[in-house]
Protein backbone atom coordinates (compact mmCIF):
# COMPACT_ATOMS: atom_id res chain seq x y z
CA UNK A 1 0.00 0.00 0.00
CA UNK A 2 1.01 3.53 -0.77
CA UNK A 3 -0.88 6.83 0.29
CA UNK A 4 -2.04 7.40 -2.99
CA UNK A 5 -4.02 4.05 -2.94
CA UNK A 6 -6.14 5.93 -0.24
CA UNK A 7 -9.40 7.81 -0.74
CA UNK A 8 -10.83 10.30 1.98
CA UNK A 9 -14.68 11.59 1.91
CA UNK A 10 -15.99 14.64 1.19
CA UNK A 11 -18.71 15.83 3.73
CA UNK A 12 -20.64 15.89 0.75
CA UNK A 13 -20.02 12.29 0.04
CA UNK A 14 -17.63 12.91 -2.73
CA UNK A 15 -14.90 10.59 -2.80
CA UNK A 16 -11.69 12.38 -2.91
CA UNK A 17 -8.76 10.07 -4.33
CA UNK A 18 -5.28 11.00 -2.59
CA UNK A 19 -3.89 10.27 -6.28
CA UNK A 20 -5.17 13.36 -7.44
CA UNK A 21 -2.11 14.58 -5.29
CA UNK A 22 0.61 12.97 -7.38
CA UNK A 23 3.66 15.62 -6.79
CA UNK A 24 2.15 17.47 -3.98
CA UNK A 25 3.14 17.71 -0.65
CA UNK A 26 0.35 16.74 1.83
CA UNK A 27 -0.14 18.17 5.18
CA UNK A 28 -3.04 15.19 6.87
CA UNK A 29 -4.13 16.32 10.19
CA UNK A 30 -7.49 15.30 12.15
CA UNK A 31 -9.21 18.50 13.61
CA UNK A 32 -11.48 19.52 16.19
CA UNK A 33 -13.60 23.23 16.56
CA UNK A 34 -13.65 22.89 20.28
CA UNK A 35 -9.86 21.92 21.29
CA UNK A 36 -7.31 24.00 22.85
CA UNK A 37 -5.38 23.58 19.99
CA UNK A 38 -8.23 24.54 17.60
CA UNK A 39 -6.47 27.96 16.69
CA UNK A 40 -4.00 25.82 14.62
CA UNK A 41 -6.34 26.18 11.93
CA UNK A 42 -4.98 29.75 11.59
CA UNK A 43 -1.26 28.71 11.33
CA UNK A 44 -2.37 25.87 8.95
CA UNK A 45 -4.59 28.32 6.95
CA UNK A 46 -1.78 31.09 6.85
CA UNK A 47 0.72 27.69 5.11
CA UNK A 48 -1.69 26.70 3.01
CA UNK A 49 -2.19 30.54 1.27
CA UNK A 50 1.65 30.95 1.18
CA UNK A 51 2.36 27.33 -0.47
CA UNK A 52 -0.85 25.91 -2.27
CA UNK A 53 0.31 27.49 -5.45
CA UNK A 54 3.78 26.04 -5.04
CA UNK A 55 2.48 22.25 -4.17
CA UNK A 56 0.90 22.01 -0.78
CA UNK A 57 -2.58 20.61 -0.22
CA UNK A 58 -3.75 20.10 3.31
CA UNK A 59 -6.54 17.61 3.92
CA UNK A 60 -8.57 18.33 7.61
CA UNK A 61 -10.15 15.56 8.69
CA UNK A 62 -12.45 16.44 11.58
CA UNK A 63 -12.63 13.73 14.46
CA UNK A 64 -14.56 13.55 17.48
CA UNK A 65 -12.55 11.19 19.17
CA UNK A 66 -11.08 13.12 21.93
CA UNK A 67 -13.03 14.47 24.54
CA UNK A 68 -16.12 15.05 22.12
CA UNK A 69 -14.54 18.46 20.90
CA UNK A 70 -16.03 18.54 17.08
CA UNK A 71 -19.39 17.59 18.12
CA UNK A 72 -21.18 19.25 14.90
CA UNK A 73 -22.15 18.08 11.97
CA UNK A 74 -19.98 18.24 8.73
CA UNK A 75 -21.69 21.49 7.52
CA UNK A 76 -21.56 23.02 11.19
CA UNK A 77 -17.50 22.09 11.69
CA UNK A 78 -17.27 23.67 8.42
CA UNK A 79 -19.25 26.54 8.78
CA UNK A 80 -17.21 27.22 11.94
CA UNK A 81 -13.74 27.10 10.05
CA UNK A 82 -14.44 28.92 7.17
CA UNK A 83 -16.29 32.09 9.41
CA UNK A 84 -13.62 31.95 12.28
CA UNK A 85 -10.33 30.93 10.60
CA UNK A 86 -11.14 32.17 6.97
CA UNK A 87 -9.37 28.24 6.27
CA UNK A 88 -10.30 27.45 2.05
CA UNK A 89 -8.37 23.71 2.17
CA UNK A 90 -10.37 20.81 1.53
CA UNK A 91 -12.02 19.71 4.57
CA UNK A 92 -13.51 15.92 4.65
CA UNK A 93 -16.64 14.06 6.37
CA UNK A 94 -16.01 13.53 10.30
CA UNK A 95 -14.37 10.26 11.08
CA UNK A 96 -12.77 7.98 13.51
CA UNK A 97 -8.68 8.22 13.39
CA UNK A 98 -8.16 5.58 16.00
CA UNK A 99 -10.21 1.94 16.55
CA UNK A 100 -12.06 -0.44 14.56
CA UNK A 101 -14.13 2.51 12.99
CA UNK A 102 -10.29 4.70 12.05
CA UNK A 103 -10.23 5.54 8.26
CA UNK A 104 -7.98 3.26 6.75
CA UNK A 105 -5.84 6.15 5.97
CA UNK A 106 -4.68 6.87 9.74
CA UNK A 107 -4.41 3.58 9.76
CA UNK A 108 -1.52 3.94 7.24
CA UNK A 109 -0.23 7.21 8.06
CA UNK A 110 0.25 5.90 12.16
CA UNK A 111 2.26 2.30 10.73
CA UNK A 112 4.25 4.80 9.05
CA UNK A 113 4.82 7.15 11.50
CA UNK A 114 4.46 5.91 15.07
CA UNK A 115 4.19 7.75 18.45
CA UNK A 116 7.77 9.62 19.52
CA UNK A 117 6.44 11.88 22.29
CA UNK A 118 5.24 15.18 22.89
CA UNK A 119 8.40 17.06 23.20
CA UNK A 120 9.33 18.94 26.73
CA UNK A 121 6.96 22.36 26.37
CA UNK A 122 3.90 23.14 28.53
CA UNK A 123 1.50 22.03 26.33
CA UNK A 124 3.45 18.87 25.93
CA UNK A 125 3.54 18.05 29.23
CA UNK A 126 0.23 18.53 30.00
CA UNK A 127 -0.83 15.94 26.90
CA UNK A 128 1.58 13.86 28.34
CA UNK A 129 -0.18 13.42 32.15
CA UNK A 130 -3.64 13.59 30.70
CA UNK A 131 -2.67 10.78 28.44
CA UNK A 132 -1.20 9.29 31.44
CA UNK A 133 -4.98 8.93 32.83
CA UNK A 134 -6.27 7.67 29.77
CA UNK A 135 -3.78 5.00 28.60
CA UNK A 136 -0.69 3.89 30.48
CA UNK A 137 1.03 2.49 28.01
CA UNK A 138 -0.03 5.45 25.42
CA UNK A 139 3.74 5.87 24.41
CA UNK A 140 4.05 2.24 23.32
CA UNK A 141 1.31 2.02 20.89
CA UNK A 142 0.95 4.23 17.66
CA UNK A 143 -2.68 5.61 17.93
CA UNK A 144 -3.77 9.09 17.61
CA UNK A 145 -3.30 10.70 20.80
CA UNK A 146 -5.30 13.87 20.42
CA UNK A 147 -6.37 16.32 18.17
CA UNK A 148 -4.61 17.91 15.79
CA UNK A 149 -2.22 15.73 14.81
CA UNK A 150 -0.40 16.39 11.61
CA UNK A 151 1.17 13.85 9.10
CA UNK A 152 3.72 15.58 6.49
CA UNK A 153 3.55 13.50 2.87
CA UNK A 154 6.36 14.08 0.88
CA UNK A 155 6.07 14.82 -3.54
CA UNK A 156 7.05 11.28 -3.90
CA UNK A 157 4.30 10.00 -1.61
CA UNK A 158 6.60 8.85 1.26
CA UNK A 159 4.60 9.99 5.21
CA UNK A 160 8.19 11.67 6.51
CA UNK A 161 6.97 13.32 9.36
CA UNK A 162 4.72 13.30 12.40
CA UNK A 163 3.61 15.93 14.77
CA UNK A 164 1.76 16.08 17.57
CA UNK A 165 -0.31 18.55 18.74
CA UNK A 166 2.20 19.70 21.12
CA UNK A 167 4.64 20.31 18.26
CA UNK A 168 5.52 24.15 17.51
CA UNK A 169 3.53 25.01 14.44
CA UNK A 170 6.81 26.79 13.12
CA UNK A 171 8.59 23.56 13.14
CA UNK A 172 5.52 22.11 11.35
CA UNK A 173 6.02 24.93 8.77
CA UNK A 174 9.64 24.64 8.29
CA UNK A 175 9.16 20.51 7.22
CA UNK A 176 6.51 21.69 4.81
CA UNK A 177 8.23 24.35 2.93
CA UNK A 178 11.73 22.68 3.18
CA UNK A 179 9.34 20.04 1.21
CA UNK A 180 7.56 22.60 -0.66
CA UNK A 181 10.48 24.59 -2.08
CA UNK A 182 12.98 21.79 -2.17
Amino acid sequence: MQIYDFNVTRPDGEELALSSFKGKVMLIVNTATGCGFTPHYKDLEAMYEEFHDSGLEIIDIPCNQFAGQAPGTDEEIQQFCTLKYHTRFPQMKKSDVNGDNALPLFQYLKSCQGFKGFGKNPAALALAAMMLKIDKNYKDNPDIKWNFTKFVVDREGNVVARFEPSASMKEVRACVEKLVRG
